[in-house]
């Protein structure tokens, strides 16, 4: 449960007292000077928020934790100040909560300074334009939807198609290779998922550089709405003071919505279109203005985005639509057809895949990619009814091309190598380009398809055969 310790002050003068309780809203009646917006009360051991205000003297707020054991006429004690949390050097090898509360079983963190999670993004003068790439050594990403280094990427897919893990092997290969410090936002996902993430970092050798924050599945919506704010506050931190590049890893960034969704609900707001909060465009701005490049560091996020229904029209995947640089996509189909990771290549994008960010050549192969498997996919359907063999010397080039693609496009993972049994590969993009470069100038091929999946760098298919 989201809790920091027992405030054992003596009541104030400024105390209030609890009113209402419907499940977890609160409202609070103070006879001497209210609280504001955001500020952090406590009843007991269970902190508020205060989210509006209901009348003079008298503020409705959130739950952060149960509320059970509170009654109606409980003191609650008003801090004067918003939920801060810890930053710096301390909070680095941890696993905290939204208060920045240990959660790995290990003392409190002693940091020499706390900033509150509510802050205003960077001014725009502040702000720089960075066209550069950030190379994760995942075939499919560099080429096709390559991650804008000090921008926002989002992970789309459904339940079960693969975001949580290609969001684990990311953090695997970009750790390893990155200056600055990572931070993984986990909200509203399974704790078993916090546990095992937990560990791997820990056998990667990575968690030195690396803070963990969770707001799980089990927990209040206030806390899973909030969490997100408090990652963003120890990043800033190091952007902003330490002038470090910050990788800023969230999963799941629909949950935050969902959470705001609840809230709203809680707090009596009519719903807006398919039951979403109406203030759903302003919250998620809130958050994702705050994730930029400045003149002294950038954070460069990569969320993972659960896509209900797969439906993509859904209001909540439109609105993160918005806000990002680059999109992968993940496929059920390819998901259900073995090929991992189930990027999809014809509706993955990015916004830095033109000839002056990535390079001529590097633009030309993932075009000449992508339209061989828009072709492919034209002709599925003709090959289902007739056979290939009906299919021109062309088309049948085309196909044999395609099939070799996507089957190149697959690699194993080092986060899943336990389940798998096969070593994770990190390809350079240099690697990726030439073995899809090769794959294009062939019209017939002496390996089988078989040959090309999973593996690294083309040369491995022989082998692989």
């Amino acid at each position: 449960m989201a809790r920091e310790g027992k405030h054992s002050s003596a009541p104030g003068p400024d105390d209030g007292r609890i009113v209402a309780i419907r499940g977890s809203v609160v409202d609070v009646a103070f006879a001497g000077v209210t609280p504001r917006i955001q500020e952090l009360l406590r009843a007991g051991d269970v902190a508020l928020e205060v989210a509006s205000l209901v009348e003079a003297g008298v503020v409705r707020c959130i739950a952060l934790g149960t509320v059970r054991g509170l009654g109606l006429g409980a003191p609650v004690h008003a801090t004067g100040a918003p939920i801060t949390v810890p930053v710096g050097d301390a909070v680095l090898d941890r696993m905290l909560n939204v208060f920045g509360a240990p959660l790995d079983g290990l003392p409190a963190v002693t940091a020499t300074a706390r900033r509150p999670i509510h802050r205003a993004p960077p001014a725009l003068e502040e702000r720089v334009l960075r066209a550069e790439v950030l190379e994760t050594g995942i075939k499919a990403i560099d080429l096709l939807s390559p991650i804008e280094r000090g921008g926002k990427t989002g992970l789309f897919g459904g339940a079960g198609v693969g975001k949580t893990v290609l969001l684990s092997e990311l953090i695997h290969n970009t750790v390893e290779h990155h200056d600055g410090v990572s931070l993984f936002c986990g909200i509203g996902e399974r704790s078993r998922e916090a546990e095992e993430l937990w560990r791997e970092m820990g056998e990667a050798g990575v968690r030195d550089r690396m803070v963990m924050l969770f707001g799980q599945m089990n927990e209040s919506p206030g806390v899973r709405l909030l969490v997100g704010a408090s990652a963003l506050t120890m990043a800033e931190y190091f952007r902003d003071d330490r002038g470090q590049d910050v990788l800023l890893l969230i999963d799941n960034i629909f949950r935050y919505v969902q959470a705001g969704s609840e809230v709203s609900g809680l707090l009596g707001r009519m719903p807006s279109r398919v039951g979403y909060q109406p203030t759903l465009a302003t919250e998620l701005a809130a958050l994702q203005e705050r994730i930029a490049s400045t003149h002294r560091g950038a954070i460069t996020s990569i969320q993972a985005v659960y896509v209900p229904a797969d439906d993509f029209t859904d209001p909540a995947a439109a609105q993160i639509f918005a806000h990002l640089s680059a999109s992968v996509v993940l496929s059920r189909k390819r998901a259900s057809e073995g090929l991992y990771p189930a990027v999809d290549p014809l509706a993955s994008a990015s916004v830095m895949l033109t000839p002056t960010v990535v390079g001529q050549r590097h633009y030309d192969v993932a075009r000449a990619v992508r339209r061989t498997l828009a072709e492919y996919e034209e002709l599925r359907d003709i090959i289902a009814m007739l056979g290939i063999e009906e299919l021109s010397a062309h088309d049948r080039a085309t196909v044999a091309q395609a099939r070799r693609l996507e089957r190149f496009l697959t690699q194993p993972f080092a986060t899943v190598t336990g389940a798998t049994g096969t070593a994770g590969k990190l390809v350079p993009i240099n690697k990726t380009l030439e073995g899809c470069e090769r794959i294009l100038e062939q019209t017939t091929f002496d390996l089988p398809e078989s040959a090309y999946y999973m593996i690294g760098a083309l040369d491995e298919a022989e082998g692989n055969a």
